[in-house]
């Protein structure tokens, strides 16, 4: 009786030990997935996002984590292709992932966005959000708009009209060329060009509006020889990644001199590709503070940091910090992960950027509200440079977020 007494009390301690070694094991992360490009000729640009979201996960990680679980950024590459990422999707909604970061051509945001609306409309118990931090189509928050899509960049038409502000106020500009990739993105700046400048300026002339295929172009020589036989005073261009770098490189070989007033031609080659001939003549719209001169002290420190980290590489998506850091804080306040009600949480929050500006998610549309900068190209007075070139954008204005906000034809449907 004794012997079976000791054994009973040895298997009840064993059972104890094992409920505390159980409870003590840490939660399984939560996983994030970032589906852009990781191969091909927008990897720079891919793998540049991919690091700025785990240093913004490892900084929200240190704090805490979500709900007390540590965040796990995976990488899944798309190749910037709409079919490509519909496959790698399916990855991310069978590996149990619920959100789903993606910001490298508005082609590839409609697929994603348009089969993760089907996907949740199908599937209550197993949905997934999609979180936009950089594909600015204007259609993605109108008329494609829906509620598990939320957009962390300025959309299109309001980088535009902070653009078109500027070239406006420049009454040497007479003739202008329009060049872009010929997907949504693109055709959304030519649109949006042609009329807002159409209502500011008339009298310029648009002697050039041309699209060409997106990461097929190894050589634009032929395109910056039509612009210079067009006459064009001044250039505006949506190119991103390899296409910005070779009109950039084509630009300085073929002596274009004229301005240049674009959406992404900084950072990932782009900025050590201009180089000396790019000063004070290529402006740039984004939506946060570039860094030069005089950087808000948390979005200096943040820049610090993540150079020591990767030397050769740039913060020139800010917005990857807040798009990060707002999903955390819906987290929170849900208190789940459950994607409905993250959604809701996010629905019209308030939050402080690394530039110091307070944006805000609108409801009605899911498009973040935020300021709009304008930078130039230099090196005078850079405190961060980019592509580690001695050369980087300084400050030239700043429409407040007021002014800066555009209305919206959406028309949001939410789950009951």
């Amino acid at each position: 009786m004794r012997k079976l007494k000791n054994v009973l009390l040895l298997c009840l301690t064993l059972a104890m030990v094992t409920g505390l070694a159980t409870q003590a094991t840490p939660a399984d992360p939560i996983k994030i997935a970032f589906v852009d490009p990781l191969s091909g000729p927008f990897a720079a640009t891919g793998e540049n996002g991919l690091n700025q979201f785990k240093y913004a996960a490892e900084a929200i990680n240190k704090s805490g984590g979500m709900l007390g679980r540590q965040l796990e950024i995976v990488g899944f590459d798309n190749k910037v292709s709409p079919q490509e990422s519909l496959i790698q999707l399916k990855k991310v909604i069978g590996d149990g992932i619920p959100f789903v970061f993606q910001g490298n051509s508005s082609g590839v945001a409609h697929a994603i966005s348009d089969a993760v609306q089907k996907h949740n409309e199908r599937n209550a118990g197993n949905r997934v959000l999609y979180l936009n931090y950089s594909a600015v189509d204007p259609a993605l928050t109108n008329d494609k708009c829906h509620f598990w899509h939320f957009r962390f960049d300025a959309e299109a038409d309001m980088k535009m009209a902070a653009l078109t502000d500027v070239i406006a106020a420049n009454k040497n500009i007479k003739k202008m060329y329009i060049i872009g990739q010929d997907y949504s993105f693109g055709k959304a700046v030519a649109d949006g060009a042609v009329a807002m400048l159409g209502k500011k300026r008339p009298d310029v002339q648009i002697v050039g509006n041309e699209l060409h295929p997106i990461g097929k172009v190894k050589d634009f020589s032929p395109y910056v020889q039509k612009i210079v036989a067009s006459g064009a005073d001044a250039v505006i261009t949506g190119n991103w990644g390899a296409d910005m770098v070779a009109l950039a490189k084509a630009a300085n070989d073929g002596g274009l001199k004229v301005p240049f007033y674009t959406y992404y031609a900084a950072s990932d080659g782009v900025t050590a590709a201009i180089g000396a001939a790019g000063v004070d003549r290529i402006r740039l719209v984004h939506e946060s503070h570039p860094g030069n001169p005089n950087a808000p002290k948390a979005l200096s420190e943040y820049i610090t940091g993540y150079r020591k980290l990767h030397p050769q590489n740039d913060v020139n998506q800010p917005r990857i910090h807040t798009a990060l850091n707002m999903l955390a804080l819906a987290v929170k306040k849900a208190g789940t992960v459950d994607v409905d009600k993250v959604a809701a949480a996010l629905e019209g929050m308030e939050y402080t950027n690394l530039s110091g500006d307070q944006v805000i998610m609108r409801r009605q549309d899911h498009q973040l509200q935020m300021p709009i900068y304008i930078s130039v190209h230099t090196n005078k007075n850079i405190q961060h440079d980019l592509d580690a070139s001695g050369f980087g954008l300084s400050l030239e204005s700043k429409v407040d977020r007021d002014k800066a906000t555009q209305p919206t034809t959406c028309k949001m449907q939410r789950p009951s």
